[in-house]
């Protein structure tokens, strides 16, 4: 698979080096093309550009890895599927759940495939998570409780997540959307949305914290906080079962290491028996969120996770905690 990197920032470098042989970076492009260069020496690629239209139009790629800033993610890979091109979008996708419909009607019916990065649907302790909900008898998921968030920095406020032109939003739209996503991933579909963002703390004209509600139509729901005022990143993920409970903590570096604790009750309840997984050996998510993405393209068969799709049903929810804003 011949791979375009558009936007040779932090996520454009990581997804850069998430692409192994056989396949290989064909060419990068970024607006700052100093940056473009320094990935193309680095992946030693020969096309470089400071405009996505000429890399797309360029017949040098099969997929396009779309890694620039929120309000520019939806019109690129628009263009890219335009042009038959499969496409690697960063979350959130778009900044509206609007702006990613032409896109899912440009792709019907066509083959083309376009992945969003919920790329936390791939860390091991909640792959783990996933398949002790299918194989062991842990019973219906009951509520989740998820907590996200980060400690912030110096001058965090002028950057261009806390311009709501550029982001879309606030912490909702950034680490909100990955709580919002594996809450669809472990419950499937919501009916209510409940919820508040607010800006407590950075002088910015978007949120800094998000609080949400995620209910279904029998009450089971999701409750789930972010936070750019944490003060030291931190990573909760609780599913709560009729027979077990599934806590995550933890995504590795800064985050701590990632962790799974399986509380399994016994038919005598009082202390659960208990089997902790420990997952020290960094994050492979971006490569295997990758190699899912050629999959489906090579097999023609669906996407497995984190399709666009799922991006649209994110966003949704997200907007309707901004309409309270």
């Amino acid at each position: 698979m011949r791979v375009g990197i558009i936007g040779c920032g932090l996520i454009g470098n990581k997804r850069a080096e998430a692409i192994c042989l056989p396949h290989q970076v064909a060419a990068v492009c970024d607006v700052c093309i100093e940056k473009a260069r320094k990935l193309a020496e680095t992946v030693k690629c020969g096309f470089v550009t400071d405009d996505y239209k000429e890399l797309i139009e360029s017949g040098n790629v099969e997929l396009v890895v779309v890694a620039v800033l929120n309000y520019m993610l939806a019109p690129i890979t628009l263009y890219a599927v335009q042009h038959g091109i499969h496409v690697i979008a960063e979350k959130p996708g778009g900044i509206s759940s609007r702006e990613l419909e032409p896109i899912m009607e440009t792709i019907k019916g066509t083959g083309l495939k376009v992945k969003v990065g919920f790329n936390h649907r791939y860390h091991p302790a909640l792959l783990k998570a996933k398949e002790l909900t299918t194989l062991e008898d842990v019973g219906k998921v009951m509520f989740i409780r998820g907590r996200y968030g980060h400690g912030g920095r110096v001058g965090y406020h002028s950057e261009w997540r806390a311009d709501s032109k550029l982001s879309g939003g606030g912490e909702t739209i950034d680490q909100g959307v990955h709580l919002i996503d594996l809450s669809r991933w472990f419950m499937g579909e919501f009916t209510e949305v409940e919820g508040f963002a607010a800006t407590y703390f950075w002088d910015m004209d978007v949120d800094d914290n998000g609080f949400l509600c995620l209910k279904k139509q029998d009450k089971r729901a999701a409750w789930l906080q972010v936070s750019c005022t944490e003060w030291k990143n931190m990573f909760s993920f609780e599913i709560y079962c009729e027979k077990a409970k599934l806590a995550v903590e933890g995504l590795g570096g800064s985050y701590g290491t990632e962790r799974l604790s399986y509380y399994k009750m016994l038919p005598e309840m009082g202390p659960p028996e208990t089997v902790i997984y420990e997952y020290p050996r960094g994050d492979q998510s971006w490569k295997m969120e990758f190699e899912e993405t050629v999959s489906a393209i090579v097999s023609g068969e669906p996407l497995q996770m984190g399709s666009i799709q799922d991006a649209y049903e994110a966003l949704k929810i997200v907007e309707k905690i901004y309409e309270r804003r």
